[in-house]
Order: C-alpha cells, then structure tokens, then sequence
C-alpha cells in the first residue's frame, strides 16, 4: 500500500543509500554502504564553487568486514564527494570500529569511537543501517549451518548441538517478546 497522496510539491533533495551484504572466500563478510546526496538545483560552496543539480554534495562509501560472531574485523570509509575539502580527514577513523561487536549497545559503541569531531555524522548515521544489513546477511547462515551440524549430529547418532537462536526478540513489533511471530520463530528454531 502506497503513502497517501501527497500536496503539490517541488523535489529539493535526493539521497540514495545503496546497502549490500556479501560473504566472503574467507568466511568473512563485507557490509558496504554507499551515500549519495544530491540538489535538484545550483548552489554554491565555499570549497568546491558551484554544484550543479545531481551532482552529488555527499558520495561516501563504507566496508565493514564483520565475522560470524558479529564482531568488526576492519572497517574502511571512503569520501568522494564531501562539501568540505577536509571532510575525507574523518574517513580513516573509521578502522577504530574493528573490535566492536554489533549488537546491543552498539549505536553507543560508534559514538564513542567515531562520534562528535572525531568522524563524519554521514558515514556514522548510515552504520546502524548497515548492522541491521549484517544482521540479515549473517543470521541465515549461521542458521544454516547450525541445522546442517545438528542434521548431521542426529544422523551419526550423536547429541546435537544446541539450535542457534537467531531471533531478534524485543527489536520491533513483530518480534514483541509475547508475539505470534516471535512464539513461531522460536519454535521453528530460528
């Protein structure tokens, strides 16, 4: 169902944040996120003089490299296009994040390592979207693989191994710790 329709109005900005999640040769997986933001008309800039519509006032990339046990192992941050020429300086920062675990209390985790001056409020703010991409590019295989070990476990006559819960309980509506959802999950062994 789309959004109800909307008054007249005129497209000022545009921005497109492309996330993918990719599993790797070495069992690794790389998150990437790139940002893009663009005017639909000329405006001027004290570093860069005159942007043109669609060109973009943000273009900025980020990798992380995260293990199955969601910890970060790099990431790497990349601005093409910034409004400042000193925007890029904040991008190397970024590696502090290898370490960090993705789960709770990582939002407060990037703010301490890349918040404030010490980052980029663009690069940081598109982060909690690629922990949510990690989330769903690494918990079905984990999944997977579990089932597969469990399967396997049963057939040779062995105890299994515990199911890995891969349930996001009390994350959203759906996952209410008392939902449908969330009772049919867990008893899928999800």
């Amino acid at each position: 169902m789309p959004l109800s329709p909307p008054a007249e109005r005129e497209l000022l900005h545009n921005r497109d944040i492309e996330l993918r999640g990719y599993q790797r040769a070495d069992g690794l997986f790389d998150i990437e996120a790139h940002l893009t933001d663009t005017k639909t008309y000329p405006f001027d800039n004290l570093d860069r003089g005159s942007i043109q519509p669609g060109e973009p006032l943000h273009g900025m990339w980020v990798r992380m490299t995260v293990g199955e046990d969601m910890v970060i192992r790099d990431c790497e941050a990349v601005s093409d296009f910034t409004p400042y020429d000193i925007c890029p300086q904040a991008a190397p920062n970024f590696a502090a994040l290898a370490g960090v675990r993705i789960g709770t209390g990582f939002n407060a985790a990037v703010r301490e390592k890349v918040g404030g001056v010490l980052g980029c409020t663009h690069l940081r703010e598109v982060l909690a979207q690629m922990a949510t991409v990690a989330y769903q590019t690494i918990s079905p295989v984990r999944w997977r693989k579990n089932r597969e070990a469990r399967e396997a476990a049963i057939a040779r006559g062995e105890t299994p191994p515990p199911p890995v819960r891969t349930v996001p309980v009390g994350t959203c509506y759906a996952y209410a710790p008392d939902s449908e959802v969330t009772k049919r999950a867990l008893a899928a062994g999800e």
